[in-house]
């Protein structure tokens, strides 16, 4: 059988193996070392945030970001519905209460109009609005942060998938109070698993630092007045992320490149980019006809060894989450029937493409 197709798996460039051997010469396989401010310093370069914190995972970001914000039990917080779980089960550690919120058609993103009347709806002003950039395309952060500001409600901008995506030359994650990327290992680049925490605020990343290391007290012995987490990224996996950032570019033209290729040769309705929006395109995805028109493009490319799968199902509809509140117009579960996530990994060759294309103009035939 031909080796597999992956949607979006790891892709080293050509620094990452003699940055992390330099980390293993000099000793410093620990949560602490001299690449761990160099990638921090890299993120804030690329992005233009103003500080960062690199972290095990993109959901303990959020979650440092919600215990920042104060975040307690039965607090409110709104979300964004179609997303990976990851965006929304942080609220459940600091047992407060999602409230989860529709998308709207275009980017598939949270629809400010539900936003707004999740927010009048709300028994309590909610504390929080987790926003996402799904797969990618940027949400409205215009008409979101409006709201943000109309309402007093900070926004966590979860951009896990949307590292070097931009509006109007502005970068997906430094919007909000706090941004989140994600280094999983199918991401754009990947630190084999990893995050990072961003803000305008430098006490606030100060402060989710000490809470990354266990809350340790600045004491000769191990001194704890509150709690706090092991999420303080290795060094070593820092070092792959150097590596990672330099090449980020060139992911990002490839995924661009190839739903170039997509838009040519299907008749998938891929999403598209409102005026002045950059999406990274980490995985290229559209719509279908229906539910059974896209399992069935999904078994398809199976036969080929192809991997491709149905996009996030929404939080709302998660038996995790029964009974939440849930604000919208079911835009959310119509994509969920029939969204595809096609195979965008930057490791495929023309053969790959081509065939991948052969197959879809077979499948609309």
């Amino acid at each position: 059988m031909k080796n597999k197709i992956w949607m979006s798996s790891p892709h080293m460039g050509e620094n990452e193996f003699k940055y992390v051997k330099d980390a293993f010469d000099t000793n410093w396989i620990a949560p602490a070392g001299p690449y761990l401010p160099k990638f921090e310093t890299s993120i804030c370069d690329y992005t233009k945030a103003k500080h960062s914190l690199a972290v095990t995972s993109g959901t303990a970001a959020i979650h440092l970001a919600l215990r920042l914000l104060e975040v307690q039990q039965d607090d409110i917080v709104l979300c964004q519905s179609l997303t990976f779980i990851g965006s929304a089960v942080p609220i459940l550690y600091e047992k407060a209460t999602p409230a989860f919120i529709d998308s709207e058609s275009n980017t598939w993103n949270m629809c400010p109009e539900a936003l707004e009347t999740a927010i009048k709806k709300s028994s309590k002003k909610p504390k929080a609005i987790i926003v996402v950039h799904l797969y990618g395309m940027p949400s409205k952060m215009e008409e979101i942060m409006s709201i943000s500001q109309k309402y007093d409600i900070p926004i966590i901008e979860d951009a896990a998938e949307a590292l070097g995506s931009s509006i109007n030359g502005k970068q997906c994650g430094t919007f909000g109070e706090f941004g989140v990327y994600s280094f999983n290992g199918n991401k754009i680049i990947t630190t084999g698993g990893g995050g990072a925490l961003v803000s305008k605020d430098k006490e606030a990343i100060d402060q989710a630092r000490f809470l990354s290391t266990q809350a340790k007290e600045n004491a000769l012995h191990y001194e704890h007045i509150t709690f706090g987490y092991n999420y303080r990224l290795s060094n070593i996996s820092a070092a792959i992320g150097c590596g990672q950032l330099e090449v980020l570019n060139d992911r990002i033209a490839k995924k661009r490149n190839l739903f170039t290729h997509y838009k040519s040769s299907t008749n998938i309705k891929l999403q598209k980019e409102p005026k002045g929006y950059i999406s990274n395109r980490w995985l290229i995805c559209g719509l279908l006809d229906d539910k059974k028109q896209r399992d069935n493009l999904i078994d398809e490319l199976a036969k080929y060894n192809i991997e491709s799968r149905p996009v996030w199902k929404p939080m709302h509809l998660q038996p995790l989450f029964k009974g939440t509140s849930y604000y919208g117009s079911n835009i959310s579960e119509g994509i969920f029937d029939r969204g595809i996530c096609l195979p965008s990994d930057t490791k495929m060759v023309d053969e790959d493409i081509e065939k991948i294309n052969e197959i879809l103009t077979n499948f609309f035939l």
